[in-house]
Order: structure tokens, then sequence, then C-alpha cells
């Protein structure tokens, strides 16, 4: 067999990071859904984020009491090139928390529900691609 078998490692690691990243976000949302509680919450400014073409990304920065008083002030793990109508400074916005990691949490309405589905998806089909390619080239002929 040839080195060239190598190169094919590449997809087989994206594949499996975008597996992994996909199957945690939706384990995430799916707790989310299960346990989490759901707050008014008030949206304090957007952290501005830019990548590397220089497209700037808006992820809102959303704050809110739990019910025993415990303040949380905290951004959107998701950014989007414009911030949408009802999510402007000022806004209040509905959340769905966890009472025991107030950090895990979703905005309704601005965070995107395919992300993760879609990654899990891709990441998948590059892992079950990759590894039948690599089963072919390593099977004795």
């Amino acid at each position: 067999m040839k080195p060239e078998w190598l190169f094919s490692l590449i997809p087989l690691l994206i594949g499996v990071s975008f597996l992994g990243v996909g199957v945690y976000g939706l384990r995430r949302a799916s707790a989310l859904r299960r346990h989490g509680i759901s707050a008014v919450a008030r949206v304090v400014r957007h952290d501005t984020r830019r990548d590397d073409e220089g497209a700037n990304y808006y992820h809102p920065v959303v704050s809110w009491t739990t019910p025993d008083g415990l303040e949380c002030t905290y951004p959107s793990m998701f950014g989007r090139g414009t911030v949408l109508p009802g999510f402007g400074v000022g806004n209040s916005v509905t959340v769905l928390y966890d009472p025991d990691h107030p950090r895990r949490f979703e905005i309704r309405g601005w965070d995107s529900k395919p992300f993760f589905p879609v990654l899990t998806g891709v990441g998948a089909m590059l892992t079950v691609g990759t590894v039948s390619v690599l089963l072919v080239l390593m099977s004795p002929r």
C-alpha cells in the first residue's frame, strides 16, 4: 500500500471533529429542553466579533435573574451578521437555561436550530465516507 492513504486521514479528522461537536450540541440542546427553565431576559449589549474576512458577527449579551436571586449575564454562542428585529439592546427576550449551570442557555428565536444537526450530518458523512475509502484501500487485492 502506498503512503498516499495518509492524506485520507485529513477528512477523517475533520469528520470526527464535526461529529463530536454536533453530537455535543444536540445533547446539550436536548438536556435544555428536558430540564431547562424559561426566563425573561433583557438584551444589554452586543459583543461584536470580526472573522478573518472582515465580516462582523453580533452576539447578544442577555441578562436575567434566577428564582433564587442570581443575576446572570452571558453572551450567546451564536452570532449573526445583522441584529434581528426584536433582539436590539433593551429588548426583552426569552431564554431557556440550565438551573445548575446558567451559562448553558439558549435565546429563543436567535439560536440556530439546524446548526448542530447539520454539523452532525456532515461529520457523519465525512467519517463514514473516509472510513469506507480506507477499508477499500487497505483490503488485500
